[in-house]
């Protein structure tokens, strides 16, 4: 099956997975998220800003300003497929843009240094317990992270956990994996 395939069937799943079943596997996430070392000791914190079917990181966002952490965003730039972070503190900086996401507008955000991200919450479709990821196709995480040196962690239903993915020279892992089941500290 070939990635484009992988991601079209694992959509699939994510959608297929009732209302109350999404909500509590997203809550469960979350605590064990917000119980980690990872993100007690960081101060700033990177996530997407998610969309239906992906785990719902709207809460975590609202959980990091109630701790007083700095929570950056990404913003695509499809040109160069390069990601540049924004620091978010209102729901209001946010624009629909690139593929309907939801994105900081840079003329209402102040941008932050990748160097400064202490942890990274890299999204992605599937996972394996080596820590690749099947992301949603553009190579941006994959291009960001070789290079970053802080911590990267992704959540994921554990429908999202499969056996095996294709595999590529540029394809980087993430360093842990919760799930509403377990923590998967990944290695090769």
């Amino acid at each position: 099956m070939s990635k484009k395939e992988k991601r079209k069937s694992q959509l699939q799943v994510l959608k297929s997975i009732g209302h109350i079943s999404f909500q509590q596997k997203c809550f469960e996430i979350e605590q064990r998220l917000f119980e980690s070392p990872e993100w007690k000791q960081s101060s700033t914190v990177s996530v997407t800003v998610s969309k239906p079917p992906e785990l719902d990181t709207w809460n975590i966002i609202k959980r990091g300003w109630e701790e007083g952490k700095t929570v950056v965003v990404p913003k695509c730039l499809p040109e160069t497929r390069q990601l540049f972070f924004y620091k978010l503190t209102d729901f209001h900086q946010l624009e629909q843009s690139y593929f309907n996401l939801y994105e900081p507008d840079p003329a209402k955000s102040v941008a932050v240094h990748n160097e400064s991200i202490e942890l990274m919450i890299v999204p992605g479709l599937s996972y394996t317990t080596a820590g690749y990821r099947l992301g949603f196709g553009g190579g941006y995480y994959d291009r960001l992270l070789s290079g970053y040196s802080g911590t990267s962690m992704s959540l994921a239903f554990e429908e999202q956990m499969v056996e095996y993915l294709p595999i590529e020279s540029f394809d980087m892992q993430v360093s842990t994996i919760l799930t509403e089941m377990r923590r998967i500290d990944c290695e090769d």
